[in-house]
């Protein structure tokens, strides 16, 4: 906000206002200016004044978590004595009179229980309780201590160990307080948060601060973290992370520290994850979720311009096994670039959508391939049904004349298989391709992941089972003017996509 005071000089026939009045209206004016600058600063900033009155509102709904466990430890303290050794009968007699020992080899077991700490927070009023999986894992009791300072036993309802999310129930004679979920995907970075937990042991502790990013994943598949500098530290794991308005828009999970402290860098589940984990484990005890049944891979832009893509964006199909997919009708070598009206910037995306669309619901699925988009219907399966199953292997019973002789081609030394060769690289009966029998180190090849005992099943989109197969498809790309060739190669059983230059 800019203001300008233009001083005149009079006018013939006007009387030219004095000086110390010009003087003094200039003075009111730049003050008033001053003032607009600092309220403007004031409320662009949104900084509270204080977090007492949430604090205070809130803090009756998160608790403490104690579990014990009991562990079985070894008392057996003998000393090592060789066998044979003049000492030994002595060292056994003295240990059994002091009731250590229990005949030569065996050992007395007495169980020891040990404790842990941790955060959660109330989200209804019968006693539902959200914490995290791993304050909770393997515990033999759990129990509750709330803020007004009475404590609670609480049994497990369910657990997701992907989202590190588990939901416990007390039982209470009068209707607990409780915090309700915000929407965590209206939440900016820059805006103020509120931790609230028992870091360190240390009881009911509140801590301040913004959030400096958005979308951070760490280590799971359905990872949609928020990172906070409010300082979270070890036992405040499973407490809430508030928004101003009181909402819950977090689980404080993690926290990146070379020493176990806090040093500004927290990680909280972001609420619209895991509130939707929380109402499965309400209503089954266990997740359900969407599984599409495919093997995907990020699209690069090597990859975009060997398919034809006009920008790197989507998840790459590199197997099909028997499932959803497969009897839709889609195909190794897709690019899914819609799932269910929504787009697909990356696998990450697809994993993210399709896990949180519920079981059985017919999707619409858009892929991109021969150069154009197609749509598919698919009917979603359970994925925690699917996890256990086995990748199916190739039931092609057609040969190939074997070529034992290697050539090389874009860095790579390659031969056909051969049942000798599909003994050795463990690839199923049946299968074609070309076997890595080499890679040069100096070459793109080698650079983007190609080693010794990959086998190259598919170029271009099609099969090669000779090397013949695989120039033709180099020429293909070169005609169409296109500078790689898509390669689909498979260590070890597992599919990816690989594209190499051709030029």
């Amino acid at each position: 906000m800019t203001m300008s005071l233009a001083l005149s000089h009079p006018t013939q026939g006007r009387r030219a206002a004095p000086p110390s009045a010009l003087r003094a209206l200039a003075v009111t004016l730049l003050g008033t200016l001053a003032l607009l600058i600092q309220t403007t600063t004031l409320d662009a900033r949104g900084a509270p004044e204080s977090f007492a009155d949430l604090a205070e509102k809130f803090s009756p709904a998160v608790v403490n978590i104690t579990t014990t466990t009991v562990v079985e430890v070894s008392t057996d303290s003998r000393p090592i004595v060789p066998e044979g050794s003049p000492f030994q009968d002595f060292f056994e007699d003295f240990m059994d009179r002091n009731g250590q020992g229990q005949g030569q080899g065996q050992q007395q077991q007495r169980p020891r229980k040990s404790q842990a700490l941790g955060s959660g927070f109330v989200i209804s009023e019968d006693g539902f309780i959200v914490t995290n999986n791993h304050v909770i894992e393997g515990a033999d009791e759990i129990e509750v201590e709330f803020f007004e300072g009475f404590t609670l036993p609480a049994t497990l309802v369910g657990t997701d160990p992907k989202t590190d999310i588990a939901v416990l129930k007390v039982e209470s004679d009068d209707p607990l307080k409780f915090v309700s979920f915000g929407d965590s995907d209206v939440a900016r970075v820059g805006e103020w948060v509120m931790a609230m937990g028992n870091p360190l042991g240390q009881g009911f502790s509140v801590s301040a601060g913004i959030i400096s990013q958005r979308g951070r994943a760490l280590s799971g598949i359905y990872d949609d973290f928020i990172q906070t500098d409010a300082a979270i530290n070890r036992g405040n794991s499973g407490g809430p992370l508030f928004n101003m308005d009181g909402e819950v828009i977090g689980v404080n999970t993690a926290i990146l520290s070379p020493n176990g402290g806090s040093i500004g860098i927290g990680f909280s589940m972001a609420s619209n994850v895991v509130s939707k984990v929380v109402d499965q484990l309400r209503e089954f005890g266990e997740t359900r979720r969407g599984w599409l049944g495919v093997r995907i891979q990020n699209v690069s832009e090597d990859v975009a311009e060997a398919m034809g893509l006009e920008a790197a964006t989507g998840a790459l199909i590199t197997d099909v096994p028997e499932g959803p997919s497969k009897e839709a009708g889609l195909e190794s070598g897709d690019v899914i670039v819609s799932f269910d009206n929504k787009d697909i910037a990356d696998p990450d995306a697809l994993v993210r959508t399709v896990g949180d669309t519920e079981v059985g619901k017919a999707v619409r699925v858009t892929v991109f391939r021969d150069g154009k988009t197609k749509t598919l219907m698919v009917t979603l399966g359970r994925r925690e049904d699917a996890e256990n199953a086995s990748m199916p292997t190739n039931d092609d019973d057609e040969t190939v004349p074997e070529e034992p002789k290697s050539v090389a081609l874009m860095g790579l030394t390659l031969q056909p298989l051969s049942d000798d060769l599909r003994e050795q690289l463990g690839v199923a009966a049946g299968t074609d391709g070309l076997a890595v029998v080499d890679v040069d180190e100096s070459t793109e090849a080698f650079e983007k992941g190609m080693r010794a005992g990959d086998v190259i099943t598919e170029a271009g989109q099609e099969k090669v089972t000779s090397v013949a197969d695989l120039e033709a498809r180099v020429e293909a790309a070169r005609d169409a003017g296109r500078n790689t060739v898509l390669l689909l190669v498979r260590r070890a059983g597992e599919p990816r996509f690989v594209a190499l230059g051709v030029n």
